[in-house]
């Protein structure tokens, strides 16, 4: 069982991950790089923000990978340890309730999508780089409680078999949003609105291709792997 669980996240993190890199790649960082180039234009390197909001300090002599290869390489293999993370996790949930076709792992990734991506954007979209932003231990606080809100308020309407348990899963998808995401005191960003509103887009339709992927290609493997143990018995 746990070598099933291992090939089956290891096989379907990979190949998510290169495909969320790839996007990346091609549509999210060339966005990222043209709000850095209003960042360096910017008059100084310390931008104060009104009380309550963070300071974005730069230190130029902090190591970062240089712009090309280098980054693309960082940039894939922090995609690969959270792909193959959150694939451990579908692997997880599918030997409690195994999916009896492969296109349901669909269903498990855009439920995923919705709890570690569309739910918190709702209240913390995506930030380019130069945007005010909340302090950073309340929004971290507020993205760990909206998502396990949303995967427990998922999860109760979809397999719970109470009626009362299923109405219980609405509030909780809601708390979060009523409660409301920290926010700083003036939003305000270096960069343009329309390129910041193109970031949002970009970043939620790529995890939203990845969650797809890791979704099926999760489910496919765990199948897979399933019907194999079975015939070797």
């Amino acid at each position: 069982m746990l070598k099933r669980l291992a090939q089956t996240a290891g096989f379907a993190g990979l190949l998510a991950a290169l495909l969320l890199t790839l996007l990346q790649s091609l549509w999210v960082t060339p966005l990222i790089l043209q709000a850095e180039s209003y960042e360096s234009a910017a008059p100084t390197a310390t931008h104060s923000h009104a009380e309550g909001a963070s300071a974005h300090a730069h230190d130029e002599d902090a190591w970062a990978p240089e712009d090309g290869l280098q980054r693309s390489l960082f940039t894939g293999l922090s995609n690969l340890v959270v792909a193959v993370g959150f694939a451990l996790m579908l692997a997880g949930l599918y030997s409690l309730r195994a999916p009896g076709h492969s296109w349901q792992g669909l269903l498990w990734g855009l439920a995923g999508f919705a709890s570690f991506n569309l739910a918190p954007a709702a209240g913390l979209p995506p930030e380019l780089p130069g945007s005010a932003a909340a302090d950073l231990l309340l929004r971290q606080a507020w993205w760990i409680g909206t998502a396990a809100a949303t995967a427990g308020g998922l999860a109760l309407l979809a397999f719970a078999r109470q009626w009362w348990l299923r109405l219980l899963g609405l509030p909780l998808l809601a708390i979060p949003h009523l409660l409301g995401a920290p926010q700083p005191e003036v939003h305000e960003s270096l960069a343009p609105a329309a390129l910041g509103q193109q970031f949002i887009y970009a970043s939620l339709l790529s995890n939203a291709l990845f969650w797809a992927a890791l979704g099926l290609a999760s489910a496919w493997l765990f199948s897979r792997g399933q019907r194999a143990s079975r015939a070797g018995k």
